[in-house]
């Protein structure tokens, strides 16, 4: 058997954004004229990391590139296998209006 003949399971997003994200993550972009939504980790926070997220109008040489909601994800080479499956969404309560990740891992 050839290993072109195999079924390749299609390779799961890095990150998507649920609905509600999306919409609010396309609206501050068009507000700032920004074309893409940059994703990452960085050190610190109670588990040795946390989230960042920008945006940003050009891609970095090594980003992951990912297309979900109708809008372009970039996320930085060091931190696609801490993202894998992760979903950014944005909750309003009466308190407040925050984005979440909820990150499988």
């Amino acid at each position: 058997m050839c290993s072109s003949d195999l079924a390749r399971r299609p390779r799961p997003k890095p990150v998507s954004l649920s609905d509600t994200a999306a919409v609010r993550v396309k609206e501050i972009m068009e507000e700032r004229g920004a074309g893409f939504l940059r994703v990452g980790v960085t050190n610190g926070g109670c588990a040795g990391m946390e989230y960042v997220m920008e945006y940003a109008t050009t891609p970095e040489t090594l980003d992951e590139v990912v297309e979900d909601n109708g809008v372009t994800i970039l996320i930085d080479a060091k931190a696609v296998l801490l993202l894998v499956g992760s979903q950014v969404d944005y909750e309003i309560t009466p308190l407040q209006e925050k984005v979440v990740y909820r990150n499988p891992n």
